[in-house]
């Protein structure tokens, strides 16, 4: 069997390790308990968060013990890594909303119940701390020069506007303390991340050696980002989120979908749990066969069917069928149709109207898609009018409430690629 180092590695989830050798033989020579953390400074985890789902996932299958530790307490100041401004402070009602939210997206890629892995708020062991002891104990064991150092800090301080504040500042103190809080709990001996990570990671190192006289571990991965420059930053204001309600199985299979050819074989390794061998048959395939685009459709069907279950993927490739072929868009929920149809005009109009009898060419005009009836019907004469994806051939036609998709929408095509949407409200 690969060692789980090995297997990280082929996979492209590794760029730094504290103590490669010591990590190697702590592996080898049993299970070892590790952790992943994610404050819950958004409503859902994105897409950013998955390359450390994934992490966990594959050490887990290699008979490790994952603690999953949603940051209830860190969350309620905010990491300053990669921000600019200081995070909005959240109440504990909202935060244990959000804390419910996360555990449900990591049981999606971990056994977080019973003896195989857990999930944590560091709320627990963080909200009771007295200050006056925890800067004895663990702020003794800090150099501010070091802290100050951290890039994350170093860029805030040279903002004469913002700065940094002390609560962000300390920050890197209560998730080192994190890490030599799981140790004494739960004999926790490893810490994975981001690259971005690296210097909190390496502290909680530190701190758990001085604290416990503990060898421990760190791990990073390499931040990813595609080769057109698309963020997996929820910062960017583009971030595909892993919760339904926020981000569709339909939008978040198409994002797979649209991989650069550059990045899709990366993207196999770390977003699957395909083989290498069969990564390396679908990247060979791109190369033979590029507008078969094999390699994306088998990239989107698995990192959605991971996420979203064969229901959700069904429901993917429905729509996408659908939104580009000739398939009824009937049975097409509301959310999928927001995100189809971002871009297309879209006009509200009373539901009542549908009950007063609303005409074909009526409705063409009020969506925008024809500018008078008589442009309306030479459209649908010419067979270039589609009503929610079927042909339009009878400009009698009257709209009823069963031809909404969703309970509340029309959609209409002029041609191939021209939108056009009706909500009733």
């Amino acid at each position: 069997m690969d060692h789980p180092l090995d297997i990280l590695a082929e996979r492209g989830f590794i760029q730094d390790v504290t103590d490669p050798d010591g990590l190697r033989e702590a592996l080898s020579a049993g299970p070892v308990t590790f952790y992943y953390g994610a404050d819950p400074t958004a409503t859902s985890l994105q897409i950013g968060n998955l390359i450390g789902l994934m992490a966990m996932a594959w050490l887990q299958r290699a008979g490790h013990r994952p603690i999953a530790v949603v940051g209830g307490g860190t969350g309620r100041i905010g990491d300053p890594s990669g921000r600019d401004e200081e995070r909005e402070l959240l109440s504990g009602d909202e935060i244990a909303r959000r804390v419910a939210r996360i555990r449900h997206q990591m049981s999606r890629f971990v056994e977080l119940d019973g003896d195989r892995g857990m999930l944590v708020d560091n709320d627990l062991w963080l909200r009771d701390l007295n200050l006056v002891d925890f800067l004895r104990d663990v702020g003794k064991h800090f150099s501010v020069n070091q802290m100050i150092a951290r890039e994350s800090v170093r860029r805030r301080l040279a903002e004469r506007e913002h700065g940094i504040s002390f609560t962000e500042f300390s920050y890197q103190l209560l998730q080192a303390y994190d890490f030599a809080h799981l140790y004494q709990a739960e004999g926790c001996r490893l810490q994975i991340g981001g690259s971005d990570q690296w210097g909190n990671i390496t502290a909680g190192v530190e701190l758990t050696r001085r604290l416990h006289g503990a060898a421990v571990f760190g791990l990073v991965w390499p931040l990813v980002e595609r080769s057109d420059g698309k963020k997996f930053s929820k910062s960017s204001g583009e971030a595909i989120w892993l919760a339904s309600d926020e981000t569709s199985p339909y939008a978040y299979y198409q994002w797979f979908l649209n991989v650069p050819d550059a990045d899709v074989g990366r993207f196999l390794r770390l977003y699957t749990f395909l083989s290498l061998a069969e990564v390396t048959a679908l990247e060979q395939e791109s190369i033979d066969d590029p507008e078969s685009r094999a390699a994306q459709l088998t990239l989107a069907a698995e990192a959605t069917r991971i996420m979203h279950g064969d229901e959700g993927l069904a429901g993917a490739e429905k729509a996408t069928a659908a939104l580009f072929g000739d398939r009824s868009l009937a049975g097409l929920d509301a959310r999928t149709l927001e995100d189809a149809f971002a871009g297309a005009p879209t006009t509200e109009i009373p539901t009542a109207r549908l009950d007063e009898g609303l005409g074909v060419l009526e409705a063409m005009v009020a969506a925008g898609a024809a500018s008078s009836n008589g442009e309306a019907r030479r459209l649908i004469e010419q067979g270039g009018v589609r009503l929610n994806n079927t042909v339009v051939d009878d400009q009698t036609t009257t709209i009823g409430r069963p031809d909404l998709i969703a309970d509340s929408t029309l959609v209409f095509r002029i041609g191939k690629k021209r939108y056009f949407l009706i909500r009733f409200v």
